[in-house]
């Protein structure tokens, strides 16, 4: 088991996943990063053994592929031995009206936001676990959405799929923080990424939330102890949009 305290991080290469990375390799952490290109992982590896992080792993997996994310818990377990933090972030986006959106790209959307989460949970508890008892937490970091709190139009999918994965979390809390591991998602308004281009003609990305603020939070997470459980945390943006994306 590593004497590091040790994160697997998806759709690291990018974005919210790249930012979250960096501010735990800030901290000397050792990693595990993934996403579907390896070029862009060996790429961000680099970068975050400059940036502080003790051991990087890379682990390329297709979120979509249910074999590819067992094989990415088993790798990050076999390589460390340990899992402080698993952050869940990889994730899908689609816009659409429920009389317009084909079903085949609703089933993508789960498959990725839903469906991928619940497998890495299961695959990794026995490590959370032994994690928490070594070291007397485990958390579990989970990017949502705000829309799947509050509902917004054309996102109706994406919003079910996110509300799921929340409700995921809260049920693996009353299952698992008694043995000191716990979930939080992170439901965020619009975010400064390029998930969020096609919206920039109406809402300016210096407008938006920054990664670098769901890192924030995302890192205080790994901060509380066993005992403070932290189900979700909504971040909005100023002004008439606290409801809304």
């Amino acid at each position: 088991m590593s004497d590091n305290r040790v994160a697997l991080v998806t759709g690291a290469s990018r974005g919210i996943g790249a930012a979250i990375a960096e501010r735990f390799a800030a901290d000397g952490w050792d990693l595990t990063i993934s996403s579907r290109g390896r070029e862009a992982l060996e790429q961000r590896a680099g970068e975050l053994t400059e940036r502080g992080a003790g051991r990087v792993e890379v682990i390329p997996a297709d979120m979509t592929d249910p074999e590819a994310v067992e094989a990415l818990a088993a790798g990050h377990a076999e390589a460390f031995g340990r899992t402080d933090a698993l952050v869940i972030n990889a994730g899908m986006g689609q816009k659409g009206a429920v009389a317009d959106l084909p079903v085949r790209r609703f089933d993508r959307l789960y498959q990725v936001n839903v469906r991928a989460p619940y497998i890495l949970l299961q695959s990794l508890i026995p490590t959370l676990r032994t994690t928490a008892e070594a070291h007397g937490t485990a958390k579990v970091i989970a990017v949502a959405s705000i829309t799947g709190v509050y509902p917004e139009p054309e996102l109706s999918a994406y919003g079910a799929t996110k509300a799921a994965l929340i409700s995921l979390c809260e049920t693996f809390n009353l299952e698992e923080s008694a043995n000191g591991v716990s979930a939080t998602t992170i439901a965020p308004g619009y975010v400064d990424t390029d998930m969020s281009d096609w919206l920039k003609d109406e809402i300016p990305g210096d407008e938006m939330i920054t990664v670098g603020d769901v890192a924030t939070i995302a890192h205080s997470v790994t901060q509380l102890s066993r005992y403070a459980v932290l189900p979700n945390v909504i971040l909005t943006r100023p002004g008439s949009n606290l409801h809304r994306a």
